[in-house]
């Protein structure tokens, strides 16, 4: 097992343009597809921070984010220093870099769409790669701990799958910090990355970033993202496609407690043919002030005929005092389509399923703890890693019982 230490990609540093133009490493993904689409949900994309205005509140991709919580991430006016401790544990064969800004494959995923995303780019000095080459086919995950000790940080990671390379990479966040970063995924030809995102900050942690993937011809990326701590996360996972197959699927957990703001916005750009997505995000909120935001869009481009794609979004409100603004969107610009479709849906505990529990002498909160495990049940079976997935439900019954306390 090779294990690096790596302090540097997620630590503050001078300002910088955009990546150089370069081709990626051998195997890897043939065709650039720089994600540099605009919606109606979000600005032009740009490296450069000064094509973003200092958001106010009422722009609509700011609208839900309590700004003045986001400790100056977002007007240029955080406190810099060593933020965020990084390391990385891997299995033999797998590259582990720390890298300057002029790499060429910095930013090759995708492009920032919003300040703190492009402040967060022009902020690094060194950024973490980790490269699985082309036909390797990996037995044991890829961890990389990201744990933050006090201070505000800004920080590049990037994970790159040579063609039909097979990984599955924990990411997982700790401790106490402010960070700002962008995650990049280049998912080379045939290849198959699963990717599971943790976010199980101290109670005072503020975490923004952006993360995006570029999926390579029939290659697959499945996205597992699980949040539960931290006092403002506001998450922009993003997939585009380089080449015809390529499929992809976004799933996330969240769990919103009492005074925390949880967002997590997405987009599929469907800018290849034939290519499929499916999204499913499921939360759970309890107590006073608890906010969650899921946005979901979906972009058919019009050349992107044959896509096949479907989100969801459901929430389950355990008590009185917490807010949901669910706000799925569909952009298409073509007809020829195989088909497209979303869902949204917030409610509270089904009374009869309640009633149908107890009256089998099931207790209360024994009822309500089966009932959110069910809720959950589907995501946690996606995430494949046993150690994680026993960590998620016992986190879910911690909270449970804090709310019943």
């Amino acid at each position: 097992m090779a294990e690096a230490q790596n302090p540097s990609p997620l630590a503050s540093g001078r300002a910088g343009g955009p990546p150089p133009v370069g081709s990626t490493t051998a195997g890897s993904i043939a065709v650039a597809a720089e994600s540099t689409v605009a919606t109606r949900m979000s600005a032009p994309p740009s490296f450069d921070v000064a094509d973003f205005p200092v958001p106010h509140g009422r722009e609509e991709e700011w609208r839900f984010t309590p700004l003045e919580r986001l400790r100056g991430l977002h007007d240029g006016t955080a406190a810099t220093g060593e933020g965020v401790k990084v390391e990385v544990e891997a299995p033999e064969g797998v590259i582990v870099e720390t890298v300057g800004r002029d790499d060429a494959r910095l930013g090759r995923a995708g492009t920032p769409v919003d300040r703190v995303a492009a402040q967060a780019y022009s902020a690094f000095e060194k950024a973490g790669v980790v490269t699985v080459p082309k036909e390797t086919v990996l037995t044991e995950p890829i961890r990389i701990a990201v744990h933050g000790e006090g201070g505000t940080a800004y920080g590049h990671q990037v994970v790159e799958l040579g063609a039909f390379a097979e990984a599955v990479v924990v990411i997982d966040h700790t401790g106490d910090a402010v960070l700002a970063a962008n995650v990049d995924y280049l998912v080379g030809d045939g290849a198959k990355l699963t990717v599971v995102s943790v976010q199980d900050w101290d109670d005072k942690a503020v975490h923004v970033a952006q993360h995006n993937a570029l999926v390579g011809r029939d290659a697959s990326f499945k996205s597992v993202v699980v949040t539960f701590g931290g006092d403002v996360v506001r998450l922009h996972p993003r997939v585009s496609y380089a080449g015809t197959g390529g499929e992809a699927e976004l799933f996330g957990l969240y769990f919103t407690d009492r005074g925390q703001h949880q967002e997590h916005r997405l987009l599929v750009d469907h800018n290849t043919p034939h290519c499929k997505s499916n999204v499913v995000y499921k939360g759970a909120l309890q107590g006073d002030d608890a906010h969650a935001v899921w946005i979901g869009d979906v972009l058919i481009e019009a050349k992107a005929e044959g896509t096949d794609t479907y989100e969801m979004n459901r929430n389950l409100v355990l008590t009185d005092g917490a807010r949901v603004d669910s706000v799925p969107n569909l952009e298409i610009e073509t007809g020829e389509i195989v088909g497209a479709g979303h869902a949204s849906a917030t409610g509270r505990f089904d009374d009869e399923q309640l009633f149908y529990l107890m009256a089998r002498g099931i207790p209360e909160f024994e009822a309500r703890r089966l009932v959110v495990r069910g809720f959950f049940a589907e995501l946690v079976q996606q995430i494949g890693v046993p150690d994680i997935e026993e960590r998620l439900i016992a986190k879910i019954e911690e909270e449970l019982e804090a709310s019943v306390a």
